[in-house]
């Protein structure tokens, strides 16, 4: 009869460990009964995303909410700033990017922003941001990083990492360093299918390997793991899978000894060729410490289904116990950590360098991003903004809105937008919607897009004293117009570039 409770005790303690290496996102603005019911039982973590947030406020209710009868609940979300945010998803990014960061590179600036950023999450109750992105950008052809790095020089990429680690974690939000060991050298994205990066080690240690490096030494609390075969480091697993990689590598060459946390495991390069069970045991016994299963929204049936695998893996012997007991206490004492680095921080100031007294310092590095080729003609009134759209990938989204339009309304009354796509295009069309008010032309990483190359052309070539406001990769040329590269596509960004366009620069 004393043998009974003993096994519920063990069996107890292994599905709260099982729950709390787990760190799922959900549906809707508020929290789920399911979410509240699994607390209570072991769940450590929560994701948020886009679809969690209709405001500021509503954000920080959910957040108390969920850890109303659980304070030492980690909260993460995947806010990057610039492209990729989601605390302001609905209107764009008070904060520019990584790549406006790298062109201005300004360490003292980067570390301001990222504060900044720290604060805002803070004010809504997260304690984890899935960021920075410190990928090298070194494929222009990258599909899903982009702008999201800081650039393509591996040492700038390396300071400017440091400087964001630093300015992030000072408001008591930790940093995750990401995707380890580095996605910039891919062309394709890890969301569809599973990318190969065929370079030697010294090339992977020179290049993608120091920004994570930097990272470590300037104490970041996580590290995320990316879905991308590395031959030289493994030729058999992904490193979110590879023991070689997360345990080998990053623990024990690179030091790092904080929360090692999985991108996405419904992405397809895991979930359509591991499954996401088998790949969540494989990620834990390889040294991860948290699954992110985030992009759904997941319900608990998948939740449960990731709990069992785990457990059932250590019964069987093919995760060794301690391991899992040793990941679901890292994820605890992330959360000790931020509870008391935020106490720590306390609310603070914006140290705004540069500012004059009211700019938000987002504002002021948008605004020092910009490059102006040639001369831009201040407007006299309304302007038409014509939009070359193309797909969003997965990790920026569809909701969030870009462009100049909405922010050149607010300073040219009258000024209209038409968006285009690579189908809807067509010269005539744009050029009878903007009828007789000069012609502003927006769009993303056109060196990626021929369509939108020859649009363009087109388009300056019918009107030479058209602007081009380029919002992504500033790789293609400057086709004769006037141009302007914001190096990020934030509503910062496209407030900075209808300041120059309607004459308000600062």
């Amino acid at each position: 009869m004393t043998a009974a409770p003993a096994r519920a005790t063990a069996s107890g303690t292994l599905e709260r460990d099982a729950l709390a290496v787990l760190q799922p996102g959900f549906g809707g603005t508020e929290a789920p009964d399911w979410v509240l019911r699994r607390l209570d039982e072991g769940l450590a973590s929560v994701a948020l995303f886009g679809r969690n947030v209709e405001s500021a406020e509503q954000l920080g209710r959910l957040t108390a909410r969920l850890r109303a009868d659980h304070p030492g609940l980690l909260v993460a979300v995947d806010e990057e700033g610039g492209d990729v945010t989601r605390i302001e998803v609905g209107q764009g990014s008070s904060v520019p990017g990584n790549y406006a960061l790298g062109t201005i590179d300004d360490t003292a600036l980067t570390r301001d922003v990222a504060a900044e950023l720290g604060r805002a999450l803070a004010a809504c109750g997260i304690d984890l941001a899935w960021a920075p992105s410190v990928d090298v950008n070194s494929n222009p052809d990258n599909p899903v990083i982009g702008v999201r790095s800081f650039g393509i020089d591996p040492a700038l990429v390396a300071r400017h990492a440091a400087a964001y680690v630093e300015g992030l974690q000072s408001a008591g939000v930790a940093a995750s360093a990401k995707h380890f060991p580095g996605h910039g050298d891919t062309a394709v994205d890890s969301h569809h299918s599973l990318p190969r990066i065929d370079v030697g080690l010294d090339t992977l240690g020179a290049r993608d390997l120091l920004p994570f490096r930097a990272a470590v030494a300037a104490g970041v609390k996580a590290v995320m793991s990316a879905h991308i075969i590395s031959p030289a480091l493994d030729p058999d697993r992904p490193a979110t899978l590879s023991r070689r990689i997360l345990t080998g590598l990053l623990r024990e060459e690179l030091g790092f000894d904080g929360l090692v946390v999985t991108d996405g495991m419904d992405m397809q390069a895991i979930a359509s060729t591991y499954g996401m069970e088998h790949g969540t045991v494989l990620a834990i016994a390889a040294g991860a410490d948290a699954i992110c299963t985030g992009g759904g929204p997941f319900d608990e049936g998948t939740v449960l289904g990731l709990r069992d695998a785990l457990v059932a893996a250590v019964r069987g012997g093919e995760l060794p116990e301690e391991r899992l007991a040793d990941a679901a206490a890292r994820v605890r004492a992330l959360a000790g950590w931020t509870l008391r680095a935020r106490e720590a921080a306390g609310p603070g100031a914006a140290v705004q360098e540069g500012a004059a007294p009211g700019d938000p310092v987002g504002l002021v590095a948008a605004r020092r991003a910009l490059r102006v080729t040639g001369t831009v003609v201040p407007l006299t009134g309304p302007a038409y903004v014509a939009v070359l759209g193309a797909e969003a990938n997965i990790a920026v989204g569809t909701q969030t809105p870009w462009g100049v339009g909405p922010e050149l309304a607010k300073l040219c009354p009258g000024t209209e937008t038409g968006t285009y796509t690579e189908d809807s295009y067509g010269t005539a069309e744009v050029l009878a919607a903007a009828g007789e008010r000069p012609l502003v032309v927006a769009a993303r990483d056109v060196h990626r897009h021929a369509w939108m190359a020859r649009a363009l052309d087109a388009l300056v070539a019918a009107r030479p004293s058209a602007t081009v406001v380029e919002m992504g990769l500033d790789v293609a040329p400057p086709r004769g117009a006037a141009h302007i590269a914001t190096h990020g596509a934030a509503r910062v960004c496209g407030q900075a570039a209808a300041e120059v366009i309607a004459g308000r620069a600062h």
